[in-house]
């Protein structure tokens, strides 16, 4: 079955970029669907079971989404489609805290400038195989400068384990150590996930070792960071072992 891939991007020769950078980025068999505007990517969403995704339609699996839109903000769409089974990646011009930072709140899973040479944005892309966050150099670089110097003022790195952009942008105390009530136990594929992740395989080594889709791991590690209300694999590597889940 083919990946499906939504591309959110009003101007028309950016978008035939966009789903070249795609294609060029994945070994799958995809299937990418294009859009102008807000209301022509709601539309596609709706058919994929809404904003939730859990509905029997198989749902996008990776999402661009553009910033500045003819009838609205990316903004509005990423807020929409925090519970969305997808990866959501911002695709934009802008570099700036006010763009950046509120969109990996609103649960963007990446950050790309448009503006990047081709080899390097397939190159980012190709990192959410291998478990890492994409986010263009320059990004990368303002997300690292922000936490050296940032509001704390002291210094220091966040912890190094960060696996995805919300990691990065969380200044949060770490989560307590609780025991997982019955209702957010674990599958036994999820365990299995966690085990492989405990012991530092990427997602396209996960992938390969259960004979899956590496978008499939990439859903299950969604559901075990939520299931044990954790935000990083560091974190639930931790709890895992505290909890004798592994």
């Amino acid at each position: 079955m083919a990946i499906k891939v939504l591309i959110l991007e009003d101007n028309p020769v950016a978008r035939s970029f966009l789903c070249r950078v795609v294609r060029e980025s994945f070994s799958d068999t995809l299937s990418i669907t294009e859009a102008g505007d807000l209301e022509s990517a709601r539309k596609q969403i709706s058919l994929t079971g809404g904003a939730s995704g859990l509905h029997g339609v198989d749902p996008f699996k990776l999402i661009l989404v553009d910033l500045e839109l003819p009838d609205g903000n990316g903004m509005e769409l990423l807020a929409e489609l925090t519970q969305y089974p997808a990866t959501k990646i911002v695709t934009t011009l802008y570099s700036d805290d006010d763009h950046l930072f509120p969109a990996l709140q609103r649960g963007a899973d990446g950050y790309l400038l448009k503006e990047d040479r081709f080899e390097v944005l397939v190159e980012e892309l190709q990192k959410i195989v291998r478990g890492q966050p994409p986010l263009s150099p320059a990004i990368a670089r303002r997300l690292l400068t922000h936490f050296r110097h940032g509001p704390r003022g002291d210094g220091r790195l966040l912890d190094s384990g960060f696996s995805t952009p919300q990691d990065f942008a969380s200044t949060s105390a770490p989560v307590p150590i609780e025991k997982v009530v019955d209702h957010e136990r674990l599958t036994p594929r999820e365990t299995e996930v966690l085990t492989y992740l405990s012991k530092g395989f990427t997602i396209k080594e996960i992938a390969s070792l259960m004979g899956i889709k590496w978008f499939t791991v990439n859903d299950h590690i969604k559901s075990i960071y939520k299931k044990l209300n954790v935000s990083s694999r560091a974190e639930a590597a931790v709890l895992a072992t505290k909890q004798g889940l592994v």
